[in-house]
């Protein structure tokens, strides 16, 4: 992850800024406020409130959102069990605070302020006096090791990675700890500051990796878990007694007194709950459903409100991901096939009218994504020793296809067949036969409910059976599907992998080769790649923008070209249909779509909450 490149804080003080410029840049080490990748934060010192909230926004409402599948465990930090994604961000609080309108910049949070080394290989954190629990307790050194401790032994796989590269975590005072990182890594330093804490003698005699529903999170953050029913729904409630509400960074955040996630079957009994008003914010996902299904009664009547959002992150990747440990797939010539078979003008202009842009890359609508053409300049230069196993076209230049618009999509078989028939494959008797003589065919797997997916599938699986390919679609329920792709027990299955302006060590996991055959990892392509590899260590250690930049999109090349997603649509804006009475401030933030600002900074504004 990165942060805003050299952009500093106009202090309206000389000496202030000349000291957090010279922190940033290898001056002595002295306790700061923020961190920034690069550079010093865009917030200074005594910064009142982050710039995209609203510091006097009203406490009270309510905002209800609805969710496809189930859940069957409360504890977001391991690998087993089904978890309402949004626990992990809402329930749980860090020692330092993202900034959304920064590429990667952290603000202290419970800690009172962050000291780090010119080379970032140790950082020390200083807690606040004042943190506490939700019952009352407080926060201690203690607390903060035996989470990293329990985290990276037990917990989920993200966060051995980081864990591994921490040499020792020292308790340096009565409120401070250092950690001491065994390589060279500037990321590290703001990683842990965004670690969850947890309170060590709620689980003192509980098995933290076998937990699920049993243990209710004692933790920090201004929400807690009021009440839910396995399934069905999770309600949190705003803490009237949060530790952290006057800290400048919490100012103008958890201003509503409920959240509630509902769960459905299906993302068409979620939309109808939608316009019924069990739920009263609703982000949807397709344009031609925006345009021509957002007419119902309460939108008429101005109850319910219809709001873009713009954001500037990378498009990141959403489609259907490959799995090169399935024999096939391993050949990207039949990777290559699948995505010309995959008729995407066509799709989009019957799913969504034609109306959304598809993503050309991973780190596509952003700075980071590759250039078109040949690979140049320092790009080049860092892909060069690894001419011979790069993917054909992550030097040449790579796009992806585009078809004529029409149903049939004759071009793109046409390409398939060859790139099929130099791999080895042959049709017999109206079947695709692979070079070892048996019938060509692989399952897509997908989670109940998801329409978006299905859709498309619909239409794909035509193209395929043309060419005598055998297809099978599996929709299994949310607990299935978790575990499946967990260990990696699929052929194709649907994909979203969201990208940010800050790549760092979350690569890793996505794209490294250490992580492909570690189960819980979200390397679901299974990808091996020195290259890849050699780009994310590369972007781990610029020290400049421009190094990172072109580590950056040399990364991008290797992936693209690697064809091992079949991409469909990008959203560079977020729909979002809610309840009159829920507001944002504007400008937004550069992440404004992130589920992390809303509700964080929403609030709930009625003749009550006015007074």
């Amino acid at each position: 992850m990165t942060a805003n490149f050299f952009k500093f804080p106009s202090l309206g003080n000389s000496t202030l800024t000349a000291l957090a410029i010279c922190a940033g840049f290898g001056a002595a080490a002295e306790p700061m406020h923020g961190i920034a990748m690069y550079g010093a934060p865009a917030l200074p010192a005594d910064f009142d409130h982050l710039p995209y909230v609203n510091p006097d926004a009203p406490k009270g409402g309510r905002i209800v959102t609805g969710e496809v599948g189930s859940f069957d465990s409360l504890n977001p930090h391991i690998l087993k069990g089904s978890v309402p994604w949004q626990l992990r961000f809402l329930a749980y609080e860090s020692l330092m605070g993202r900034s959304w309108d920064e590429p990667f910049t952290l603000y202290c949070l419970i800690c009172e302020t962050v000291e780090t080394s010119p080379e970032r290989d140790w950082v020390e954190f200083t807690l606040r006096p004042e943190a506490k629990f939700s019952d009352g307790t407080p926060v201690t050194v203690e607390d903060v090791i035996w989470s990293f401790d329990t985290l990276g032994t037990v917990g989920h796989p993200r966060y051995q990675g980081t864990y591994n590269r921490i040499e020792s975590i020292e308790k340096t005072g009565e409120r401070s700890l250092r950690f001491t990182f065994n390589t060279p890594d500037r990321e590290l330093a703001l990683i842990v500051g965004m670690r969850p804490i947890l309170k060590k003698a709620q689980w003192e005699g509980e098995d933290f990796a076998e937990s699920g529903l049993d243990v209710i999170p004692i933790t920090t953050a201004p929400y807690v878990i009021d009440d839910f029913e396995a399934g069905r729904y999770v309600s949190l409630k705003r803490n009237p007694d949060y530790w952290g509400k006057d800290v400048p960074f919490m100012k103008g955040q958890a201003n509503l007194d409920e959240v509630r996630m509902e769960f459905f079957g299906d993302g068409t009994a979620m939309f109808e709950a939608f316009k019924a008003g069990l739920l009263n914010s609703n982000r949807e996902f397709n344009s031609e459903k925006w345009e021509s299904q957002y007419g119902f009664p309460a939108i008429e009547s101005g109850e319910v409100v219809k709001s873009v959002i713009p954001h500037g992150r990378p498009s990141g990747m959403t489609g259907f991901v490959m799995n090169t440990r399935h024999p096939a797939f391993a050949d990207w010539r039949v990777r290559e096939a699948m995505i010309q078979l995959f008729n995407f003008e066509y799709i989009n202009e019957t799913l969504t009218g034609g109306r959304q842009p598809r993503i050309t890359s991973y780190f596509s609508n952003s700075e980071l994504a590759m250039k078109d053409g040949p690979a140049g300049g320092r790009v080049k230069e860092l892909l060069a020793p690894f001419a011979d196993s790069l993917p054909p076209g992550a030097l040449e230049g790579y796009s992806l296809p585009q078809g004529d618009g029409s149903a049939r999509n004759r071009a793109g078989l046409r390409k398939a067949m060859g790139l099929l028939e130099e791999a080895g494959y042959t049709v017999q008797n109206g079947v695709m036969t692979g070079p070892d003589g048996q019938p060509f065919g692989f399952d897509i797997l997908l989670p109940q409910g998801e329409t978006e997916a299905g859709s498309m599938i619909d239409i794909y699986v035509q193209a395929l059976q043309r060419l005598g390919i055998e297809v099978r679609v599996d929709t299994v329920d949310s607990a299935q599907y978790n575990s499946r792709t967990a260990s990696f027990d699929f052929d194709v299955t649907w994909f979203r992998r969201g990208l940010s302006l800050s790549p760092g060590n979350e690569q890793r996991l996505y794209w490294g080769s250490a992580a492909a055959d570690q189960e819980g990892s979200r390397n679901l392509m299974g990808m091996k790649s020195p290259a890849a590899d050699a780009m994310i260590e590369e972007l781990l250690t610029a020290t400049s923008r421009d190094d990172f930049l072109a580590a950056t999109r040399a990364l991008d090349r290797v992936l693209t070209a690697g064809r091992y997603v079949i991409p469909t649509y990008q959203w560079n804006q977020s729909w979002i249909a809610h309840a009159k009475e829920l507001k944002y401030a504007e400008p937004t933030p550069v992440y404004g779509d992130w589920i992390d600002w809303q509700p964080n900074a929403w609030w709930w504004e009625d003749d009550t909450t006015k007074q």
